[in-house]
């Protein structure tokens, strides 16, 4: 951990000088040097968390537990956001999708939230554990199934496997048929990477889904969540959804990523379990890294800095998490004393099915391809440079190519895996090199409807 740099050496872009900017590739390189700089200057500083958005950034770990732990000085409505009221945020802002306000549990406080939050809760309870990891291996085989038999012995995994695998767990556990599951993927997926039209794309998905589930109710966590004695109406059911899949997809892609990486990493002690890799994910690479706005009911002191009322307060997990005044006793700590789930009323409901979907993931990768291994070493990985979350641009890796993708029928026990390929199988089996079959007009012909459709189908052994 970096020291924090006296005075006199502080760069512009700190407090001293103004706002440290938490966005670019500057905070994406090298995040860590900045929650230094901004630890000097107290638990908390005032941060520009994207282009003309100044946010109060807490950095404190116990600093960070007394802003979620108090639901009566802070709370999650960010109608309340003094710049959005006074049209001081810009109307194009990245922090607008992630701060503004939606009427889910997330952004709700008191009765509301309490009413919202125990349908999630109580619907994610009927979760089965078992069903939950065979879902995650079964998703896991075929997206494994779809680059093993690659001739160069090479993958790209955040883009093929940690990124869309919670997408397909996610459309299974909520009951998606195919067509419908595929605009569901497709539409989080646009918004994630700035699709016009991707919110319209989801919107109409769920809505269909919705209905679907009122004239055919399944056993499904879509169904449990409309069947829930506290009687949400359609609408509400959509945005729970909807959050669902925001708050838990792109923060498991980060953690099956982050945590494969560091396994296979160069400093990885050999015999560990990967729980320890997801755990030390969890502790020092928070997925969901800076983010959980909270607004003053009052004027309140934060480490002898006074935020006005209504003014966002964030929590870095990030930072609270390598707190150094923390990380010093961090051994005599539970494994599960970090906040990358959050901490009190609004904490994330869904930490243990996160958790075991990330180890599943992880461990199936590794018994399904046993000589896989990084292409570069773990510190020369790139991260996304954004405020919001610590993920992987790019996980390349390289294994011994599989000869024939396994069927869902033969997926087998999770170690088994097919020998070598011969060099008559390779050219035959790559996509990179033979590549698909081709049209009167050269264009190559578009797979047989989404991913969604493709993997049920592939389920099906068709």
């Amino acid at each position: 951990m970096q020291q924090p740099r006296e005075p006199q050496e502080i760069p512009p872009g700190c407090p001293a000088h103004g706002n440290v900017q938490m966005y670019g590739p500057s905070f994406g390189a090298d995040p860590e040097s900045h929650y230094a700089q901004l630890r000097h200057h107290g638990p908390s500083a005032p941060v520009d968390i994207a282009p003309g958005v100044q946010a109060e950034l807490v950095t404190s770990y116990d600093a960070a537990l007394y802003v979620l732990q108090n639901p009566s000085s802070f709370v999650r409505d960010s109608r309340r956001w003094n710049a959005l009221n006074e049209g001081r945020v810009p109307a194009d802002s990245p922090a607008l999708p992630m701060m503004g306000y939606r009427p889910n549990a997330l952004f709700s406080d008191g009765a509301a939230h309490a009413r919202l939050r125990g349908a999630v809760t109580d619907s994610l309870a009927t979760v089965n554990e078992h069903q939950l990891i065979r879902q995650t291996q079964q998703s896991a085989h075929y997206l494994i199934s779809r680059f093993s038999t690659d001739i160069r012995g090479q993958a790209e995994l955040m883009a093929e496997y940690a990124q869309p695998l919670p997408l397909l767990v996610f459309s299974d556990l909520f009951g998606c048929p195919p067509e419908i599951g595929d605009r569901v993927i497709a539409g989080i997926s646009g918004i994630f990477e700035g699709t016009p039209g991707a919110d319209e794309v989801l919107g109409g998905a769920l809505t269909e889904l919705i209905a679907l589930k009122r004239r055919r109710p399944t056993a499904d966590l879509t169904t449990r969540l409309m069947e829930h004695p506290a009687q949400l109406t359609d609408e509400e059911v959509l945005h729970q959804l909807v959050t669902l899949l925001s708050g838990g997809t792109a923060p498991l892609a980060a953690a099956i990523g982050t945590s494969s990486a560091l396994y296979l990493g160069e400093d990885w002690q050999v015999g560990l379990p990967v729980e320890d890799a997801v755990s030390q994910t969890l502790w020092n690479f928070a997925p969901i890294a800076n983010y959980a706005a909270h607004y003053p009911t009052h004027d309140v002191e934060l480490g002898g800095r006074v935020v006005r009322a209504n003014d966002p307060v964030l929590i870095s997990f990030a930072a609270a998490n390598t707190d150094p005044k923390l990380t010093e006793h961090r051994e005599q700590l539970s494994a599960k004393a970090h906040l990358a789930f959050g901490a009190g009323p609004h904490a994330c409901p869904a930490k243990d099915p996160a958790f075991m979907i990330a180890v599943t993931a992880v461990e199936t990768l590794l018994n399904q391809l046993h000589d896989v291994e990084l292409r570069v070493p773990f510190k020369s990985l790139t991260w996304a440079p954004s405020p919001w979350s610590r993920s992987l641009v790019t996980l390349p890796i390289r294994f011994t190519p599989r000869s024939v993708p396994q069927a869902a029928g033969s997926a087998g026990p999770a170690g088994s895996t097919a020998g070598p390929l011969s060099p008559q199988q390779t050219a035959a089996a790559s996509p990179s090199h033979a590549g698909p079959s081709r049209t009167s007009n050269g264009a190559a012909p578009q797979p047989k409807g989404g991913l969604f459709s493709r993997f049920l189908a592939w389920t099906r052994g068709e």
